[in-house]
């Protein structure tokens, strides 16, 4: 049978356990995209950095976290008497990871609907959520003994549920913009199905997660099981804005032109590439679309001119 300690910190631990798993990809994926993406402006790849020193805070504190009680007060009865000292860093830097990217998608539903009303919802719920994560850190900060989830219950659930609202507005907002970007032109609309696939599975597993850690929080008030889904969520964040973001190298290989480095939801100088294949296509098939050669052309690549804001231009 476990002793208290051990079954109070235990999901703690795995989480941990979790969480340096999904720190180890996020590595991968930013070095991957670092030594890919040259081209790309410079506050995007500051980003990217910024959130690679983000997520090693916060791996570092969640490292720390079990092994205060479970090591450094291991035979005595502090870890059952005070919160190890680091664990005001896991809200605090999880909310600094989620929302710039948060944040950061709310501007691309803004470039690709050309409309601030669901972007202006996602930029709002992000900063209360930004808050609840905050104020949940300070108050783990002000408490000197374990607490009851009482006095953290507040700050969590605002911190929790409006994570959840947002990831859920972008998932829906993306999906029925990049829906309504479609062509009716092959290459074009494959690409956008890709990008519609990955924004619902990544939008879904971080909000997905975020419902977990408030349920299992508000349900078992003398557990810590919520912990091991907390400990990850940041990590999901970052892997799920970097995943879409290297996904554009795999989306080139849709088109027949010169390589790029774009796809419709995360763009660069893809306006050329759109028009070349919609000549290419009219010439190839028949098209169902009763306009203009000319026409067409301007309607395949309205979308992806709209996106081009993201590369400098330099050569890879």
């Amino acid at each position: 049978m476990l002793s208290p300690t051990a079954d109070f910190y235990g999901p703690m631990l795995v989480g941990t356990f979790f969480n340096l798993i999904l720190y180890g990809i996020f590595v991968l994926q930013a070095f991957n995209y670092w030594q890919t993406y040259k081209g790309d402006h410079g506050w995007l790849r500051a980003l990217v950095l910024y959130l690679f020193v983000a997520e090693t805070a916060n791996s570092i504190a969640c490292i720390f976290i079990p092994y205060q009680p479970l090591v450094l007060q291991n035979g005595t009865d502090l870890p059952l008497q005070m919160l190890p000292t680091a664990l005001a860093a896991d809200p605090i830097t999880s909310v600094l990871i989620s929302t710039p990217v948060q944040l950061f998608i709310a501007y691309r539903m803004k470039v690709i609907s050309n409309s601030w009303i669901l972007p202006t919802i996602v930029f709002v719920i992000a900063l209360a959520s930004c808050g609840g994560g905050l104020w949940l850190g300070g108050v783990v900060i002000m408490i000197k003994g374990i607490p009851v989830n009482g006095e953290m219950e507040t700050p969590a659930t605002v911190w929790l549920s409006a994570s959840a609202a947002a990831d859920v507005f972008i998932t829906v907002g993306l999906t029925w913009s990049l829906y309504r970007s479609k062509t009716g032109f092959a290459t074009t609309d494959t690409m956008i199905n890709k990008i519609i696939r990955l924004t619902i599975q990544t939008g879904l597993i971080t909000s997905l997660f975020a419902l977990l850690d408030i349920i299992l929080f508000q349900a078992l008030p003398t557990s810590s099981a919520s912990f091991t889904f907390d400990f990850m969520l940041s990590k999901l964040y970052s892997n799920s804005l970097l995943s879409t973001l290297n996904a554009r190298a795999s989306l080139n290989d849709l088109v027949n032109s010169r390589p790029i480095q774009s796809n419709v939801l995360f763009g660069t100088d893809t306006g050329h590439l759109t028009t070349i294949n919609a000549e290419s296509t009219l010439k190839g098939s028949r098209s169902i679309l009763p306009t203009s050669s000319r026409g067409l052309e301007v309607q395949v690549s309205k979308t992806a001119i709209e996106l081009n804001d993201y590369s400098t231009g330099k050569a890879e």
